[in-house]
C-alpha cells in the first residue's frame, strides 16, 4: 500500500508517438443500401484519444438524413422480402453476417480503437467475437424459441404470435461500440424489423462497417441503416421524435434515457433503455480473496473503469478489509498502460479529452471530501492511472454519481443486513457482485439487491437468454432471449373455436 497521492501527482506511461499526418478514412451514412454523405455536406471528425490526431471523417446528419434512412427501412418493412423471409431464411443470412465480423475481425477492432481508446487485445479478443456471437444466438433463438399453446375448456383454442414490430431505431453507447450495436441489431433483425442505427459519436466507425458486411451478407438494403451525428437538435432528437418508429432501443446515460423516453412517449413508441450504473461489489470475510481480487480487478479498471456495469463501489467485509486491499492495490499498481494498439497494454487513455475532463473533475475532489488515495493518479494525456480511494462517507459523490473511470471507493462493512442496505441505497440499480463461499448466504444476499444482475464469485459472465437491465435510474425495460423477442416484436392472440356447431 502506497501513502496517500496528491492531485498534482502524474504517473509516467508512455507517451504517445506523434506520426507524421495519416491520411484521414473517410465513412459515409449507410442508408437503403448505399453510404452517402449528409445532404448538406456537414462533416465531424473522430479523433484517435491516443495520438490526438484525427484519424476519420463522418457526416454529420440532421432531420434530413433521419427522415431518408427512416423511410428506408419503413420500405423494407412494409413492401421488402425481410420481415416475408422464413426464420430459417433470415437465420443463414444472419449467420452468415457473423462469418464476415470474424473475417474482418482486425478491422473492426482497430475502428474501436482508435475511436475510443479500447486495448486491442479487449476490441479483438472480446468484443469481436461477442458481436459475431450476438447474431448468431438471437438468429437460432428466432428460429428456435417456442410460442404458447392455450387449450380452453369451452370447445375453443388459443395459441400466440411473434409479429415484427417494425422500424427499430437503436442508439448505441460509445464504450462498447460493436458489441452493444450488436446487442440490439440482432434480435431486431433476427425478429423481422428493420432498423435504424445511430452510434455514438465518439465512436461511429465500426457501425459502418457492420453495415458493410450486412449488405455483404446478403441482407437487402433498407435493412439495417446507419446514421451518423449527435443527439440534441441532431439526427438523434429527429430519430427519436419520429412518428414512423415502433420501437426505440437506448443504451447510455441516465439523463438522455429520460430525454429519449419523453420524446417517444408523444407517439406511445415503446422503448427499452439501459442506462447508467454504480455497481456495488461486496466481499464477504469467507470470500476466496484470489478470486475476489481477480474479478475486482476486471470489474472497474477494464476499459479503463468505462463500463456501465463497473464495480466502483467496494465494500469489503472488516475482518479481510487490510489484506485484501494490500492485493488489490498491487493487482491495480501492475496493470500496463499505453498505447491501446499494443497487445501488451491492459489500460489505455480514456476515450475524449471531453470525458477525461469529467473524470479528473471527480479525480480532483477526492481529498476534498475527505478520502484518501491509496494508489493511482492522473497520468499524461488522456490517461488516468487505476485509482483505489477510501475513507468516503456515503453521501460523498463518488459514492452516488457515475464517474466512468478506473476510480473505485472501498468501504469497510460488518454485517450482512448493512451491506445489503448500503448496495441498495444507491439510486442506481443495473449489477452488483457477491464474494462468498457460502452458498446459503450468496442466494439469500443476491435475492435482497434491488438490481438487474447479480453476479457471485464472477463479473460479466453473460447467458444471453437471461434477462439484462437496471431499476431505478439504470433503466426500463429487460433485453435478452424471450425478453428481446417481447420488445421487438408485437404479441399476439389467436383464438378459434375447434367444435363446430353441429348441423
Amino acid at each position: 500500500m502506497t501513502d496517500a497521492t496528491t492531485t498534482a501527482q502524474r504517473v509516467a506511461v508512455p507517451r504517445p508517438t506523434r506520426h507524421p499526418a495519416a491520411e484521414v478514412e473517410i465513412f459515409g451514412h449507410v442508408i437503403d443500401g448505399e453510404e452517402v454523405p449528409s445532404a448538406d455536406g456537414a462533416t465531424f471528425d473522430s479523433v484517435d484519444p491516443y495520438t490526438g490526431a484525427v484519424w476519420a471523417r463522418f457526416p454529420l446528419g440532421g432531420r434530413a438524413e433521419a427522415d431518408r434512412a427512416v423511410a428506408a427501412a419503413r420500405r423494407a418493412f412494409d413492401e421488402g422480402p425481410w420481415p416475408r423471409m422464413t426464420r430459417r431464411e433470415r437465420r443463414t443470412l444472419l449467420n452468415r453476417f457473423a462469418d464476415l465480423i470474424l473475417e474482418r475481425a482486425d478491422e473492426l477492432a482497430l475502428a474501436d480503437t482508435r475511436d475510443m481508446g479500447k486495448p486491442i487485445t479487449q476490441s479483438r479478443g472480446n468484443d469481436v467475437p461477442r458481436t459475431a456471437d450476438n447474431f448468431r444466438f438471437f438468429a437460432d433463438h428466432a428460429q428456435l424459441t417456442a410460442a404458447e399453446t392455450l387449450p380452453m375448456d369451452s370447445g375453443h383454442h388459443a395459441y400466440t404470435r411473434y409479429e415484427a414490430a417494425g422500424v427499430v431505431v437503436a442508439i448505441a453507447p460509445w464504450n462498447f461500440p460493436m458489441m452493444l450495436e450488436s446487442w440490439k441489431v440482432a434480435p431486431a433483425l433476427a425478429w423481422g424489423n428493420t432498423v435504424v442505427l445511430k452510434p455514438a459519436e465518439d465512436s461511429p466507425a465500426s457501425a459502418t462497417i457492420l453495415a458493410r458486411l450486412a449488405l455483404e451478407a446478403g441482407i437487402p438494403p433498407g435493412v439495417l441503416n446507419v446514421v451518423h451525428g449527435y443527439g440534441p437538435d441532431s439526427v438523434g432528437e429527429a430519430l427519436t421524435g419520429h412518428p414512423d418508429v415502433d420501437r426505440i432501443t437506448f443504451t447510455g446515460e441516465s439523463s438522455t434515457g429520460r430525454v429519449i423516453a419523453a420524446a417517444a412517449a408523444q407517439n406511445l413508441t415503446p422503448v427499452s433503455l439501459e442506462l447508467g450504473g454504480k455497481g456495488a461489489n461486496v466481499v464477504f470475510g469467507d470470500a476466496d480473496l484470489d478470486t475476489a481480487v481477480e474479478w475486482s480487478t476486471k470489474a472497474i479498471f477494464t476499459n479503463a473503469g468505462q463500463v456501465c456495469l463497473a464495480g466502483s463501489r467496494l465494500y469489503v467485509h472488516r475482518s479481510v478489509q487490510e489484506e485484501f486491499l494490500r492485493r488489490f492495490v498491487d493487482a491495480a499498481d501492475a496493470m500496463v498502460s499505453g498505447d491501446p494498439k499494443d497487445p501488451t497494454t491492459e489500460l489505455g487513455p480514456l476515450s475524449s479529452a471531453t470525458h477525461h475532463a469529467k473524470v479528473r473533475g471527480y479525480f480532483d475532489t477526492i481529498e476534498a471530501e475527505g478520502g484518501t488515495i491509496v494508489t493511482g493518479s492522473l497520468g499524461d494525456g488522456l490517461f488516468v492511472r487505476p485509482t483505489i480511494v477510501t475513507g468516503l462517507a456515503e453521501d460523498a459523490r463518488h459514492q452516488r454519481e457515475e464517474i466512468f473511470g478506473p476510480i473505485v471507493t472501498v468501504t469497510p462493512f460488518d454485517t450482512e443486513d448493512e451491506v445489503v442496505g448500503l448496495v441498495n441505497a444507491s439510486p442506481f440499480g443495473l449489477n452488483a457482485m457477491i464474494f462468498s463461499e457460502n452458498l446459503s448466504r450468496a442466494h439469500r444476499v443476491a435475492a435482497r439487491l434491488t438490481v438487474g444482475t447479480v453476479w457471485v464469485n464472477c463479473f460479466f459472465i453473460r447467458d444471453l437468454r437471461a434477462p439484462f437491465g437496471g431499476v431505478g435510474d439504470s433503466g426500463v425495460g429487460r433485453e435478452g432471449g424471450s425478453f428481446s423477442r417481447e420488445f421487438f416484436t408485437e404479441p399476439k392472440a389467436v383464438v378459434m373455436q375447434i367444435d363446430g356447431i353441429a348441423d
